[in-house]
């Protein structure tokens, strides 16, 4: 009788053997050190500008830390509010993070009074990357190439002129409203779908005039295609951009600079948010990553997780300063 019961045990064990091994599987990957597949970065702006350029440039390096695959998923639009709702819905395992800007995180809160995420609540701040200035860039056809000459030509032809932005309520928007605000000038806005269509459509002379990140537009710059009139931070910028003024040069107290950092789902591990946040900032220590930030005019900005946590919360108070003096509302 036990020869009997042994071999339809062994035969149970062979027709579940398919079974259990898979859940074995499942449960060791469960166990796997972090990352063990693809990490994801959702970019909440379409290809080609600040957010975007550093993005992909700390992905790259991150693959090389991790030895997993790091993908840039850019989800641009609406002022920036569907990718950062996607951040939001995605699982807090460590494998969705997104890029927080100052114009998703700081102007947000304040220009869209229902806001379907709250930055400090529903995630959870990693680090800073970016802190730089933004610049105003002007097709070669266009009239005025220093802050004093388009100042005097706005002043002189009110409502004539218009600029572009990469959309209502970014950090490009907003910085040029400071500037009209401060200067009392009337410049036109015309917001586009991110940076990228905007710098294409000053390349080709359909728009004359833009408020964009150096990032973005240095390239066009140095080959002559674009001009910089003034760059937003209070003093001027390092190489390449040394030789283009600060607008606070022409107009006393103006200083506004943008900004993007790492951010994970609010329920994310802090074990992983704390790893993340040491490997990103050993990059943006590595020479070989400063040059190529400093080769953008843009100066990394690490912070620890208190740290650039405050540094939002503070941001967002200053911009709400803005939108409320200029009387900014989404779409115009």
């Amino acid at each position: 009788m036990s020869k009997i019961v042994t071999r339809r045990r062994a035969a149970a064990m062979a027709l579940a053997a398919p079974l259990i091994a898979p859940l074995m599987s499942s449960g060791a990957a469960a166990q796997a050190p972090w990352p063990s597949k693809t990490v994801r970065f959702i970019v909440p702006f379409p290809p080609g500008q600040a957010a975007d350029i550093f993005a992909r440039l700390m992905a790259e390096r991150l693959a090389d830390v991790w030895k997993q695959q790091v993908v840039v998923d850019n989800k641009g639009g609406g002022g920036g509010i569907p990718g950062v709702e996607a951040g939001k819905a995605a699982a807090p395992d460590g494998y969705t993070f997104l890029i927080a800007t100052s114009g998703t995180f700081g102007v947000n809160p304040s220009l869209y009074p229902d806001l379907p995420y709250k930055p400090l609540v529903d995630f959870k701040p990693i680090t800073n990357i970016i802190r730089g200035p933004l610049v105003i860039v002007a097709h070669p056809s266009f009239p005025a190439s220093t802050v004093a000459e388009l100042i005097e030509l706005a002043r002189k032809e009110p409502g004539k002129h218009s600029y572009a932005s990469a959309g209502p309520g970014t950090a490009q928007h907003l910085s040029m409203e400071l500037f009209k605000l401060q200067a009392k000038l009337d410049i036109v806005h015309i917001p586009y779908r991110g940076s990228g269509p905007a710098m294409a459509d000053l390349l080709g002379g359909h728009v004359k005039l833009m408020m964009d990140s150096t990032a973005s537009s240095l390239g066009a710059i140095r080959d002559g295609r674009i001009k910089a009139l003034g760059v937003t931070t209070a003093r001027r910028v390092p190489a390449p951009l040394d030789q283009v003024p600060s607008i606070g040069e022409t107009v006393p107290g103006y200083d506004a600079a943008g900004w993007s950092g790492l951010v994970a789902p609010a329920n994310t591990p802090d074990a992983i948010v704390n790893k993340v946040n040491a490997d990103l900032v050993a990059l943006m220590r590595d020479p070989a990553v400063l040059r190529q930030f400093e080769e953008r005019a843009t100066l990394a900005a690490p912070m620890t997780p208190a740290e650039f946590s405050a540094f939002i919360a503070k941001d967002m108070a200053t911009w709400a300063e803005v939108v409320k003096a200029t009387g900014t509302k989404p779409g115009n």
